[in-house]
């Protein structure tokens, strides 16, 4: 883990005065004499004195070059939240552009909130809000995560995972899409050192394993590439990096994508920096002149940036007895635009965005603008983990076009991400020439054509905001909705909200309906119920995700003054066993059974269907049956799927089975046998199928208590040499229960 150092302001006043840009030198003192004073008496969790964390952001900042304004702001971003210093005060002593910085980093504290996730989404909304007027804002607080992460270890260890959660989620994606890797590297390793101690003391023994070794191949390699430069005709000598993989992006490889250490190509890495553009391709040709490249990992981010900005030339190559490794190719421009991102393209002097920072920041309004027609902060956490997925991929259109699309996006993304009207009118989707469901999972290089109709009332259906996984696509079919009648939207929020009512047995008075959505209106922006029942009528509230809140409410406010009459159950109410852990509308227990074609565990999120008097089958609400009951959206069918919900803790065994695919070799079963036996648990192989490659397809099942179980154990099988893939089974296998 990075060790803090202790920041001084000498040490602060000593990096300005030696930087070649031009600093206030006056207005930073003035700043630094200001804050220490407000911070007198406070100190950190480490003991040390409160002004050593603005001191250090200001640094960070600093080593960015980032302008007067930015390092005062750095210097002042807590006074406002942490002691009597007001906005004014601040806006009179240095000016409207820090006291704006400030505020736009300022943590939202005076907010009534439900719960703490709706908290950190308004202020996640806040700082996107402040960004969009001016982008320093979340250059600060990454810079103030940065360090609050250096010294996490003096946190309370809920607070350690906690910040290091929520660092891996939003702020390092953040970074990554404002093109500072280097900062989203150290976000990444630092909440993998609190998330998973276990896997990044393995990685840093396999670096340290093979340190030696790969020092040595890399110098060979940039010695080799420098001799074959030599005599090229470049305006100046190529600087030669070599760059080790980071922590996380191993732990990527290693862990996520069950790859071994001999499987990651890029471990090994060279950059090459040169002046221009066609500099670069000159070098790629040098480069698979004198190395064997892999022509399928020759990737051109030149042409194509990325949208983070992100140019560079990657190839990989074949070195010395066949080992694999990558040269990155750029120029000194793009190298600083991919060590720095944003920031480096900020016109201080001008006090303007440059162009190109116009089209880095288009990710932000596309979030806002889906915030605009949802009505729900809390969507902007789902919204920012979707869209700032490093895992994307690239469709094409039917004449070449590439499409960039987060991983699990489906033809609807697709249409709407070509443009609003083609999602709106569309029909169908053909993938490779044949046709497919709306909820097919796109991959890359595949081609989609979207089939549109020319009927001018088409539109899109309701049931498509359960298919869309991009913001943008769920954003424009809610504003279809909410453009269309305003009474029709009416009439089908209520609608919505008393089907859902009656299905939860809730029963409000009707002159206090209104008033039991008071807060629910305040906190969606709705003036009247009216305003209300519209919103969910288009999709902007969720009232699926409001129900526990509502029926914690209900049985708060009603339950106790009325009686129950059990003869109106749809399911018999049961006493409460260790086996009969399922709750109805969290009101009573209920007959129920595990659907077989999903085989739900404690702790799955689930959802539960009325049989025809067999009680309630319990289903994963990912269960395929059930997704294809929400693509269909056809009332009859919906009213039969009730919300429920496990309930206590659970300590009766669960039957799921595992799909496990391996290369097949002499004492693969015996090592995963070796596994079960060491948690404890017995097996059963009922299937496995061998293939032509050499691979084997094996299904055991397992009997576990819940599913943080379960993943447990699917993590050390993972870790089996030889295992290519373990995944929990999407269905029964048309297996019997024991």
């Amino acid at each position: 883990m990075t060790e803090d150092r202790v920041v001084t302001f000498d040490m602060i006043m000593e990096k300005i005065l030696t930087s070649d840009k031009q600093y206030d030198t006056s207005k930073i003192i003035c700043a630094y004499q200001f804050a220490a004073k407000a911070h007198e008496g406070q100190f950190r969790s480490s003991g040390q004195p409160y002004i050593i964390h603005p001191l250090a952001v200001a640094e960070l900042l600093l080593g960015l070059g980032m302008d007067t304004d930015t390092v005062c702001a750095a210097l002042l971003h807590d006074v406002v939240e942490d002691t009597p210093v007001t906005d004014e005060q601040l806006r009179d002593l240095f000016g409207k552009s820090v006291a704006a910085l400030v505020d736009g980093v300022t943590k939202l504290t005076q907010i009534p909130v439900f719960r703490q996730d709706q908290k950190k989404a308004e202020n996640i909304l806040k700082m996107l809000l402040a960004m969009d007027e001016d982008v320093r804002v979340m250059i600060i607080k990454l810079c103030d995560r940065m360090h609050n992460m250096r010294t996490l270890q003096f946190r309370p260890e809920n607070k350690q995972q906690q910040t290091a959660y929520e660092t891996m989620n939003v702020y390092a994606p953040i970074a990554g899409r404002l093109g500072m890797k280097q900062i989203q590297e150290e976000l990444e390793t630092l909440s993998l050192y609190f998330l998973d101690p276990f896997g990044y003391s393995e990685i840093i023994r396999q670096f340290d394993n093979t340190k030696e070794e790969r020092e040595s191949f890399i110098e060979a390699i940039k010695n080799r590439i420098s001799e074959a430069l030599k005599d090229a005709p470049l305006r100046q000598p190529p600087e030669i990096q070599g760059r080790p993989k980071s922590i996380y992006g191993m732990y990527k490889k290693l862990y996520k994508e069950h790859k071994s250490f001999e499987q990651i190509y890029d471990k090994y890495a060279v950059r090459v920096i040169v002046d221009t553009v066609p500099e670069c391709y000159m070098v790629l040709g040098v480069i698979h002149q004198i190395y064997k490249p892999l022509m399928e990992r020759i990737k051109d981010w030149i042409s194509r940036p990325k949208e983070n900005g992100y140019q560079s030339l990657h190839t990989t190559v074949l070195g010395r007895e066949g080992i694999p490794f990558e040269v990155q190719i750029r120029t000194r421009e793009m190298h600083k635009t991919a060590e720095y991102g944003i920031a480096a393209h900020w016109k201080y002097k001008q006090g303007v965005q440059s162009d190109n920072m116009e089209e880095q920041l288009a990710w932000v309004r596309k979030i806002l603008e889906a915030q605009k027609t949802s009505d729900d902060p809390d969507e902007i956490l789902t919204t920012l983990k979707i869209d700032l997925s490093p895992d994307n991929i690239m469709v094409m259109t039917p004449k070449g076009d590439a499409i960039t699309l987060p991983l699990d996006a489906t033809p609807i993304d697709f249409a709407y991400k070509i443009h609003t009207e083609i999602g709106h009118k569309m029909t169908f989707a053909r993938v490779e020439g044949r046709m497919v469901p709306l909820d097919y999972k796109l991959h890359t290089g595949e081609i989609c054509e979207i089939v549109t109709s020319k009927d001018p009332n088409k539109g899109p259906n309701r049931a498509w905001m359960n298919i869309a996984k991009t913001s943008e696509a769920k954003a424009k079919i809610r504003a279809w909705f909410k453009k269309e009648n305003r009474q029709s939207n009416i009439e089908a929020g209520k609608t919505m909200l008393e089907k859902e009512f009656r299905r939860s047995k809730i029963h409000i008075p009707d002159e206090e309906f209104e008033s039991f959505f008071t807060d629910d209106m305040k906190r969606h922006s709705c003036n009247t119920i009216e305003d209300f029942y519209a919103s969910v009528g288009y999709g902007g509230v969720s009232i699926y995700k409001l129900m526990p809140k509502w029926r914690e409410r209900y049985l708060r406010l009603y339950r106790q003054e009325e009686e129950v009459s059990e003869t109106e159950s749809i399911v018999r109410p049961v006493e409460k066993t260790a086996s009969s852990q399922i709750i109805l509308d969290e009101i009573r227990s209920c007959e129920h059974k595990l659907a077989k074609c999903c085989n739900p565990l404690y702790g799955d999120d689930i959802v539960g269907f009325v049989t025809r008097g067999h009680g309630l089958s319990v289903h994963r609400t990912d269960c395929i049956n059930y997704r294809a009951v929400l693509s269909r959206n056809n009332p009859e069918e919906l009213e039969r799927w009730l919300s429920v919900q496990w309930t206590g803790s659970n300590s009766s065994k669960m039957r799921t089975d595992i799909d496990i695919l391996a290369y097949d070799r002499v004492g693969l079963m015996f090592d995963i046998s070796a596994v079960m036996k060491e948690a404890g648990m017995s097996m059963e192989v009922p299937q496995s199928h061998k293939m032509k490659s050499g691979k084997i397809l094996l299904v055991i099942s397992i009997q576990v208590i819940n599913k943080t179980q379960l993943t447990a154990i699917l993590e050390r099988l993972r870790k089996i040499r030889n295992i290519i893939s373990v995944e929990r089974s999407s269905s029964a296998h048309n297996s019997q229960d024991k």
